[in-house]
């Protein structure tokens, strides 16, 4: 049965991002150490390209972010460019030729534009009728296989609203941010509840996965 999941670091009070997103800082000031923990992950670098890295408990959560991928959701401030905007013919995401995804993703706009193929199975869609739409799209592609809601804050906050998210995994970064993005605003008098069913306290971080009770 297709689980639709999101996944995301967040920092101590509750910011998925800093403040000031830019192009040269996307994930805002001090947003982007949410994600130490990540980087230095052999696992994590093999689907960026990249050699080297280190192994451990928190392998078990970048294979679960990755496997069992039918298709996946973004936001627009996700996509990129940070400007927003009408398209940049020439911008194709912030992932390079080979994005890591490997799978049909679904970006929510309001600008029209013709999909985007890209290396490694990665082809990205835009819809601008919606996030029920994109969700309809998301479950075709995915057949039996999961949708992963990328992001960023806004996507994922959309999605637990309409009741549609299964689980949710966080990664507790041990810092603050101040201000930023959170994920958490805005999820209206009666916002869904979150039953805990893993932690893995790990070095930087403490890993928490959470169904999602709607």
């Amino acid at each position: 049965m297709t689980q639709i999941k999101a996944h995301m670091s967040i920092s101590l009070d509750g910011y998925v991002a800093g403040r000031n997103q830019t192009q040269d800082e996307p994930l805002g000031e001090g947003g982007e150490d949410l994600h130490n923990w990540m980087f230095q992950l052999k696992s994590w670098r093999e689907t960026h390209g990249m050699e080297g890295g280190v192994t451990g408990e928190s392998d078990i959560v970048v294979e679960e972010m990755n496997e069992n991928v039918g298709a996946g959701i973004m936001g627009r401030n996700m996509f990129g460019p940070a400007a927003g905007g009408e398209w940049d013919p020439d911008w194709k995401g912030w992932w390079g030729d080979n994005p890591p995804y490997h799978s049909p993703v679904y970006v929510l706009t309001h600008y029209e534009r013709e999909p985007v193929e890209m290396e490694g199975g990665t082809t990205f869609y835009f819809v601008t009728d919606g996030i029920e739409s994109a969700l309809e799209q998301a479950r075709e592609s995915a057949g039996d296989k999961d949708i992963h809601v990328h992001g960023g804050a806004s996507t994922v906050r959309q999605y637990l609203k309409l009741g549609a998210i299964d689980e949710i995994a966080l990664n507790l970064s041990p810092i603050l941010l101040g201000g930023g993005e959170r994920l958490f605003d805005d999820l209206g008098d009666e916002p869904p509840q979150l039953e805990l069913e893993r932690v893995l306290d790990v070095p930087n971080t403490v890993h928490l996965k959470y169904r999602v009770k709607n």
